[in-house]
């Protein structure tokens, strides 16, 4: 099945709904873990919900492999991971109810311009062929004409679609940029433990690199890195830390790193690299971009999407990812009645998944039709 080619606002009375259903039980507390990245737009979206119920949620920031350990065992009302996986429990769906960008963050000290990275360069920098900030390759990129799609925005912040609800491309900026690159080691930051982030963010080296990337993407990234992660060359040089959080904070104390997270953690010190298509332009960590790179993606009736990162769609933003919510179908009852509440909450318009501030998009079209069956499929 072709994703819809956009996130657009779901309707409300999706919401509604999913409210009224609710009502008719008490109010229990529920519990639910997994993806750090997934974690920003849960706890937002939680308060309102818990007013509008009287239900409350109580949920564990960890790992999207957490996630998938946790539904296996039963552990939580639901769960949520960055990747699919095959549960050992075959009534576990996946549900891909949260959408937005991984954001490729970087701290150059004293430095205000924008970076942009093509993908060849991207993936050099995180194998360890390109070790140094001012290497030819990100001078390149840096010292050109470059392109950036401008979308068409309403007073919020968040994109605009047509009435097929494609994000509007207001127009195409084309702009000569210049950056002298310092002469520093570049000190890479990753994820420590098994994460969904990480394994969406190898997967794009996986496709479009094989001949480098070409170990199993086991969603560690020490597991994943191309060559030998402890040779002279690259201790010292490369940190990892726990969730998105962890990264970002060493990130801020590390100056000259790069690392990889949810694009909301970028702050402070800490700015988001702009990221080369198959358009021919460059593409920032955004509701519109990922919009327009996940509507290239196909789906399987079961809810799991694959990408498609040669996409010619104006301003795709290449790092694009969902977080799939994971859920025991056979689980009934209040607590599983609650938790499908909450998931149609997350999916409806009133749920600020477009804030800008967050970073994240709506579901919306063919993809929302599908999040849409999987839950009524739910026993709850």
């Amino acid at each position: 099945m072709k994703v819809s080619r956009s996130l657009k606002v779901a309707a409300a009375v999706v919401a509604v709904s999913a409210l009224a259903a609710n009502s008719a039980v008490a109010a229990v507390s529920i519990t639910a873990g997994g993806s750090s990245f997934a974690a920003p737009l849960i706890n937002a979206c939680k308060v309102a919900w818990q007013t509008s119920t009287g239900n409350t949620l109580t949920y564990t920031t960890s790992s999207s492999g957490t996630g998938q350990t946790n539904e296996n065992n039963g552990i939580g009302d639901f769960n949520f991971s960055d990747s699919s996986y095959t549960s050992t429990k075959s009534t576990v769906v996946h549900i891909p109810v949260v959408a937005a960008p991984i954001a490729v963050g970087y701290n150059l000290p004293n430095q205000s311009k924008d970076l942009y990275l093509s993908q060849k360069t991207l993936s050099d920098i995180f194998a360890g062929n390109v070790t140094k900030w001012n290497d030819p390759e990100i001078a390149a990129d840096n010292n050109r004409t470059v392109s950036v799609s401008i979308f068409k925005k309403d007073s919020s912040g968040n994109p605009v679609k047509d009435s097929s609800g494609k994000p509007i491309v207001l127009n195409t900026v084309t702009k000569k940029v210049y950056y002298t690159l310092p002469n520093q080691n570049i000190r890479i930051v990753a994820r420590a433990d098994s994460s969904g982030t990480t394994a969406n963010f190898v997967k794009l080296f996986n496709a479009q690199f094989p001949s480098v990337w070409s170990k199993p993407n086991d969603k560690t990234f020490i597991n994943d890195f191309p060559g030998n992660i402890n040779s002279s060359t690259n201790l010292g040089r490369i940190q990892t830390a726990t969730g998105s959080a962890g990264v970002a904070a060493t990130m801020a104390k590390t100056p000259y790193s790069i690392g990889y997270f949810e694009s909301s953690y970028a702050t402070g010190v800490l700015r988001n690299a702009l990221i080369g298509n198959a358009a021919g332009g460059f593409a920032a960590p955004d509701a519109a971009g990922t919009s327009a790179f996940l509507g290239s993606a196909t789906a399987t009736a079961d809810g799991k999407l694959t990408f498609n990162y040669n996409t010619t769609t104006p301003g795709a933003y290449v790092l694009g990812i969902v977080s799939y919510a994971l859920v025991d179908s056979a689980a009934t009852g209040d607590n599983a009645k609650a938790a499908k509440s909450f998931l149609q909450y997350v999916l409806s318009s009133a749920c600020p998944t477009s804030a800008p501030t967050l970073g994240f998009a709506t579901i919306t079209g063919s993809l929302l039709d599908l999040d849409n069956k999987l839950l009524a499929s739910l026993k709850a």
